[in-house]
């Protein structure tokens, strides 16, 4: 692996900084993506943008088989290869989030309903650049070796974008894959990173409860479903704290209880729905079984009927030490080393953690927050904006790791 070098030297060094027509196009390109967003699998607009950008570049871009992502290599077919070359793939996602744009900006939402609100149209924006970028040096035989962009739909669709993306050998011959996420919290020109779990799983549950159910002046009669529920809703995530290692983080939150109709009437029927998060992949890999159990059980005590589903989100996104050190090395190259910062992990999930299941990776949190701006923002919210100066610092870091990473053999 590289070692650390001051950004002052390094910049010098490493070709592919941002020329700045392409900076103004990339910016453009953004801010049309982001009027027109399109939830996951239904990116076709945004597929064909892509396309058509990567074709002026002299790039044969490949649709994915759902008709909406692409994959295109880039060096893949030079001559100046040799065979077995490492493959470093880029990854963006592409989609949207059913959420209004409550912004009041020239580029905001144009589709009622529906906005970038998590960053995915800057992702693919600094996956675009970053390509154009290296195209550009392939063509000048500079580029060490083949890189592949992976432009991936229905990110936000659990379980995930990435896996159709995978069955469609996005990651045929790639040994090591790279990743950023828009991070509002994080300033502008800094990226965020931890080697590790960066990323919690994150698995969608529902539990309908049934009972008996009868007047409210003789409980006894009946199966108090109101109480099951309240009881289930408390009681799970406190017998799940006892059987999970507690450094696991293993939680279930819920986000919505419904039962009952009339005051004096105890119903036969209630439904909770939440999320189970875990910060830990073995015990993510445990968790349907032990979620099930503590389900049963308290529901039993009740007398209530249970029955459940467990619907399979993403694992952790787990950074290989080598990779994170690969965009460690690159940032610092491009802007020294106080551009990087350490990071927490999140609760949040990510499907590119499916990518990590089978090849080594990190993804950066990329830093969109206004320099000397405090206002808090989060991600998923309607009034979600970026500094659009973190598309040229995600462009360079990519291409900084993409010519750092031809060391390796």
């Amino acid at each position: 692996m590289p070692c650390e070098t001051d950004s002052e030297t390094a910049r010098g060094e490493l070709p592919g900084v941002l020329p700045s027509g392409l900076r103004e196009e990339l910016i453009a390109f953004r801010r049309d993506l982001h009027m027109h967003p399109e939830l996951g699998k239904r990116e076709f607009r945004t597929t064909a943008a892509l396309r058509a950008r990567l074709e002026k570049a002299g790039l044969r871009p490949r649709t994915l088989t759902g008709g909406t992502g692409l994959v295109c290599d880039i060096g893949r077919d030079g001559a100046s290869y040799a065979a077995g070359r490492p493959v470093l793939a880029l990854r963006a996602d592409i989609d949207a989030l059913p959420i209004p744009d409550t912004k009041t900006v020239s580029y905001r939402s144009t589709v009622p309903k529906m906005a970038h609100a998590c960053g995915h149209d800057v992702h693919t924006t600094v996956v675009l650049g970053a390509g154009l970028v290296l195209a550009d040096l392939a063509e000048k035989g500079l580029l060490p070796h083949p890189v592949r962009l992976i432009f991936q739909p229905a990110e936000e669709v659990l379980p995930g974008g990435a896996l159709d993306a995978i069955e469609c050998g996005v990651l045929d011959g790639v040994d090591r894959i790279l990743a950023v996420h828009c991070d509002p919290k994080v300033e502008v020109g800094r990226i965020g990173l931890r080697t590790g779990a960066i990323t919690s799983a994150c698995d969608r549950l529902e539990v309908t409860l049934a009972g008996a159910g009868g007047h409210t002046a003789r409980p006894h009669l009946t199966t108090d479903l109101v109480t099951a529920a309240a009881r289930v809703a408390t009681d799970v995530p406190a017998v799940l704290a006892r059987r999970a290692d507690a450094r696991s983080g293993l939680s279930v939150t819920w986000g919505r209880l419904v039962t009952g109709h009339a005051c004096n009437v105890i119903p036969q029927h209630a439904e909770l729905a939440g999320t189970v998060r875990c910060l830990d992949l073995r015990t993510w890999r445990e968790a349907p079984d032990l979620v099930h159990a503590a389900v049963d059980e308290v529901a039993g005590l009740h007398r209530a009927k249970s029955e459940i589903n467990y619907t399979r989100g993403v694992p952790p996104v787990v950074n290989d030490a080598e990779a994170a050190g690969l965009l460690r090395n690159a940032m610092t190259a491009r802007r020294g080393r106080y551009a990087v910062e350490d990071t927490e992990q999140s609760l949040g999930g990510e499907d590119f953690s499916w990518y990590l299941e089978r090849v080594p990776g990190a993804m950066a949190r990329l830093g969109v927050r206004p320099v000397g701006d405090s206002t808090l923002r989060d991600l998923h919210c309607g009034d979600f904006d970026v500094d659009e100066k973190a598309i040229e610092v995600g462009v360079e870091l990519f291409t900084a790791a993409a010519m750092l990473d031809g060391n390796r053999m």
